[in-house]
């Protein structure tokens, strides 16, 4: 089956490709969530108008993109985990933690833009990157660090004291 691609799919193409993808795959994934058309002639009419308007819309979304990466790279995260004695952490710090931060300091980022390929599971500096668009990608420094174990028997004190 023919589709072309109203939105870009990862590992199959970008907005406005022509593709040829199984059927199952175009008819149970691309076309119910109009991430594609079928390729009939006239759908190709519409895409080469779309093709259009996709590239001013893609050149505005890239320099806001540039923008954002000016002030997302000075942008320093600390997270605070409690941890095991070999710097393991009992959780993780995921994309959606770094999502929520960034959200917090007035940044809205996807969390499906922040590029982890698994949860950060140990204490130390990372460097995380954040896809803003297809040829532009942001750097955010995350810090994690141990949770002190002073602060939970203040924190449990003071938290009987307020009931």
């Amino acid at each position: 089956m023919e589709v072309i691609l109203k939105e870009d799919v990862a590992n199959l193409g970008h907005r406005g490709d022509v593709v040829k993808v199984a059927d199952g795959y175009g008819r149970n994934f691309l076309l119910p969530r109009k991430l594609a058309l079928q390729a009939t002639l006239a759908n190709k009419a519409v895409i080469e108008q779309m093709k259009v308007a996709a590239a001013r819309r893609s050149a505005t979304e890239k320099a806001q993109a540039e923008e954002l990466v000016k002030t997302l790279d000075t942008v320093a995260l600390s997270f605070t985990r409690k941890s095991g004695d070999n710097g393991q952490l009992f959780g993780s710090v995921t994309s959606a933690d770094i999502a929520t931060q960034l959200q917090a300091k007035g940044f809205d980022v996807d969390r499906r833009k922040i590029q982890l390929s698994e949860p950060l599971k140990s204490l130390g500096d990372y460097t995380v990157a954040i896809k803003l668009h297809r040829e532009v990608t942001a750097h955010v420094k995350v810090q994690v660090v141990a949770h002190a174990q002073g602060e939970s028997a203040e924190s449990v004190a003071s938290a009987a004291v307020a009931e």
